[in-house]
């Protein structure tokens, strides 16, 4: 039976299963964040105090980190059908939670010698305010955290691939040699992804996730400043303030190295992320009769991934055949079989 090609066309569409719903969601925490930011800058200036103004500018490098991941939210939704972009702009929020990473890592090192330098030359403090300021911070943040806490992460392994439309579309075969060029370059309707429930390492949304440790990072220090001022005001150690700093310093260097290690391999399409996928291929397709000789397994977007399998074998089957061997591999969502058949 004839196919006709543009039946057999698909989109690339590989954006997290909650894009939108995380979209809204920053840009509220931007609006809560830029209010909360203004008002301390206005309010300092008109009371003459500089720890409300500092902390309302320190506020605003984080608002401004949170503007590149909704925007990078909002460019790959509305470019996501583009087909400039070969797989996709699914990968889009990886590259924006690097430099929001990276930003991350730049407000470390300046706390860190904004703290050395308090160390070296302390100053006098009003403990009251800057506990108010502090505390009002720290709820802030706290809200903030909430909105952007990934909380469908669990499910996007399992469940993702159902709600976007090139489900049961992205499946090409290749074939080569007498054999399985007689075949019809065809997909089965049971190589549906979406219907089963492998277990995988959960879809990480790292553009949120970026966004979400800024505000972890202001709660932090909003935290470790409330326990230093607090001992402070009591014992009279102005030299916790600044030790405190140093400490949320290393820690948000920490969170802001592995974000930038994590975002970094995806973007490279290093094999460490999809290392059980890999494995799971194999064992779908490899029998005493079947090897593959060449596979490629890379991240295109949360909860997707794409592979080039190619499979060498005396007995060479038609490429629907290998794809309904992989059905139920759940989080591979666009898949290129190639067949070459040996020598008998």
């Amino acid at each position: 039976m004839t196919q006709h090609t543009e039946n057999l066309g698909h989109e690339h569409v590989f954006l997290g299963a909650g894009h939108q719903r995380n979209e809204r969601r920053v840009w509220l925490v931007i609006a809560l964040t830029a209010s909360m930011m203004v008002a301390e800058i206005v309010a300092g200036n008109l009371y003459g105090s500089m720890a409300l103004v500092a902390d309302g500018w320190h506020m605003s490098t984080h608002a401004g980190a949170m503007l590149i991941t909704a925007l990078a939210y909002l460019y790959a939704r509305r470019q996501a059908r583009n087909p400039r972009f070969t797989f996709g702009t699914g990968k889009l929020g990886d590259l924006a939670g690097f430099a929001s990473a990276i930003i991350l890592g730049l407000i470390a090192l300046v706390i860190a010698w904004e703290s050395l330098l308090r160390l070296a030359n302390p100053v006098e403090i009003s403990f009251s305010q800057a506990i108010a300021v502090a505390v009002v911070g720290l709820a802030v943040n706290l809200v903030s955290a909430f909105l952007l806490k990934d909380d469908n992460g669990h499910a996007h392994g399992a469940h993702s691939h159902g709600s976007h439309s090139h489900s049961g579309h992205g499946h090409h075969g290749h074939a080569h040699g007498p054999h399985a060029h007689g075949q019809p370059h065809s997909y089965s309707p049971h190589a549906h992804h979406g219907d089963h429930h492998h277990s995988h390492a959960p879809a990480r949304d790292n553009n949120l996730r970026s966004a979400y440790l800024h505000v972890m990072a202001d709660a932090l220090t909003s935290v470790l400043a409330i326990l230093a001022l607090l001992a402070g005001s009591f014992y009279g150690w102005l030299w916790l303030d600044p030790a405190m700093g140093i400490v949320g310093a290393l820690v948000i260097a920490r969170w802001s190295w592995g974000l930038i290690r994590q975002t970094g391999l995806i973007l490279i399409d290093a094999t460490d992320t999809v290392d059980d996928l890999q494995m799971e291929i194999r064992e779908g397709i490899e029998t005493p009769e079947e090897t593959i000789t060449d596979l490629h397994v890379w991240q295109v977007g949360p909860g997707h991934n794409a592979a080039i399998v190619a499979i060498a074998t005396r007995h060479p089957n038609p490429p629907a055949f290998y794809k309904d061997k992989l059905a139920a591999v759940s989080g591979l969502s666009h898949l290129t079989v190639e067949v070459t058949p040996l020598a008998a």
